[in-house]
């Protein structure tokens, strides 16, 4: 079987211009002095993994044209898990979490009374998770900012779930989902993204006066579907 290399190659130049530093990475794209440039060293025909936001004329980065496609419903949802220390999941539960002299506490489901599910942190900063779902929403909102070819969308929904579960190795972990929809001519799975991205770095941000040992990790998509092919993921339903 061929196999096709994409490269990406820098060069950086001294002030003189006579020494050149040159690097390789597998990425189908070329950085140089003057200016970006990308390209492919794989043939087109038969090209499974050919870059959507490149021109084929100027092989130029490019936003992709969707004024053809055709306006459909479009969901995803992608996952985020934030991973805490066992002696900072047992400090919570047991109340004796603090920081500098102010405690941190779980707030219960008060209808839940058989396993006392959490349902939110209240540190100082405020409660944890709830700014966590306004801050991932507003990334949500604001992905076309940051992301350079994401087409601005007028979102119609974004929801928010977090649950707080016992981590398989020890500790615990926060498992924020993110579910945005849409009726659009592309589809909304960076969005979803951003949103539990965004979600989960303001969880950190709230609890890092308990320890810097808290990581973010795993963040991916989890199910997208209304446009030209669906994906759900195995953990979709867990």
């Amino acid at each position: 079987m061929n196999r096709h290399v994409h490269q990406l190659q820098w060069w950086s130049f001294s002030a003189g211009g006579h020494s050149a530093e040159r690097r390789m990475y597998s990425a189908g794209r070329r950085i140089c002095s003057t200016g970006l440039r990308l390209y492919s060293t794989a043939r087109k025909e038969n090209d499974i993994g050919k870059l959507t936001h490149v021109d084929d004329t100027t092989n130029m980065p490019c936003m992709v044209d969707v004024g053809g496609k055709s306006v459909t419903k479009r969901t995803a949802r992608a996952r985020t898990d934030v991973l805490l220390p066992q002696n900072v999941g047992e400090a919570l539960l047991q109340g004796r979490a603090s920081a500098g002299g102010k405690k941190f506490t779980l707030q219960h489901d008060p209808d839940d009374n058989q396993t006392a599910k959490v349902v939110d942190i209240v540190g100082p900063k405020g409660p944890i998770f709830a700014t966590a779902v306004v801050a991932g929403t507003m990334g949500v909102k604001k992905t076309s900012d940051l992301i350079p070819f994401c087409h601005p969308l007028a979102v119609e929904n974004v929801k928010f779930s977090v649950e707080w579960l016992a981590a398989p190795g020890g500790g615990y972990r926060v498992l924020i989902d993110c579910e945005v929809s849409v009726s659009g001519k592309t589809g909304v799975e960076m969005e979803a993204l951003a949103g539990c991205s965004i979600a989960a770095l303001t969880v950190y941000d709230m609890c890092k006066a308990l320890s810097h040992d808290i990581v973010l990790e795993r963040t991916r998509l989890v199910f997208k579907s209304g446009g030209k092919s669906d994906f759900i993921r195995e953990e979709m339903n867990e």
